[in-house]
């Protein structure tokens, strides 16, 4: 049934996506870019959506109340592909880093050059940064909001955080708030996997970490915050009634968490507590 469920659901989202592309073409290019963001935020309530009446699978996505207003960056857990849309119609006026051969797709391309995002050459880092930097700094001015995954490549759920300097560099020089986002998506759309999983999938909005703190200290907050909490999401997943299938990773994981809980020293009670 899953695998049934799971067909279905990937044939549909990419039949829904390229109709969507189509039918509001006209509309998306004509209109200003602030305009054309219903067309996105459309797009990815009605992917929430067929997630949910096709492969079972819900969300919860809480804590808009830790978004600042105007510029921010967005820094959330790279799991799966549902983190690179689920959180669209949260932001008011979203900007990514991408590489510059996804601009020369057609139709997708078009549809991210009206939107003004920011392709970087990947071919060397000095100047990926570089570019990534200035296109950033022109976002902000104009209050809009970068979308970062700290990690930079998508990990397994429970994998050990391998957060990038990239980002540290970033936040360094845009002097704006970071907003970690917290979630186990890859449990029910597991990175290169076909199979989607029923259930909830749990996700949120951290407190912002303010702009101006030492490059260390900054990073050492993004890993903690945003590990505890999805300690606590992992944990909450598990225990649900029936539970998407754990990785090694998770497993892994799940188990130095119950070694904290039952006071092994550098355990992580004090995340459960």
């Amino acid at each position: 049934m899953i695998f049934l469920r799971s067909l279905a659901f990937n044939l549909a989202f990419y039949l829904v996506t390229i109709v969507e592309m189509i039918v509001f073409a006209p509309y998306y290019f004509l209109v200003s870019r602030r305009r054309a963001w219903f067309v996105p935020k459309f797009w990815s309530r009605s992917m929430l959506w067929l997630q949910k009446v096709i492969a079972g699978t819900r969300c919860e996505i809480t804590g808009m109340e830790n978004l600042p207003d105007g510029a921010y960056i967005l820094a959330p857990k790279h799991q799966s592909f549902w983190d690179t849309f689920a959180f669209v119609p949260y932001i008011e006026d979203a900007t990514y880093i991408l590489k510059r051969e996804l601009m020369w797709i057609p139709f997708f391309g078009w549809y991210m050059a009206k939107m003004n995002m920011i392709p970087i050459d990947r071919g060397s880092r000095v100047r990926a940064l570089r570019s990534a930097l200035a296109g950033a700094k022109d976002r902000m001015k104009e209050k809009r909001q970068l979308i970062i995954y700290p990690e930079g490549t998508r990990r397994a759920p429970g994998a050990d955080p391998a957060y990038q300097q990239g980002i540290v560099e970033i936040y360094a020089r845009l002097g704006v708030p970071v907003v970690p986002v917290a979630h186990v998506a890859g449990l029910f759309w597991p990175r290169r996997k076909f199979l989607r999983y029923p259930g909830l999938i749990k996700a949120r909005f951290l407190p912002p970490i303010p702009p101006g703190l030492p490059k260390a200290e900054f990073l050492s907050r993004l890993i903690a915050e945003t590990e505890a909490a999805c300690d606590l999401l992992l944990v909450d997943a598990a225990n649900a009634p029936n539970p998407p299938p754990l990785p090694p990773t998770a497993v892994a994981r799940l188990a130095a968490i119950e070694k904290g809980l039952t006071g092994t020293p550098g355990g992580d009670a004090d995340i459960l507590g």
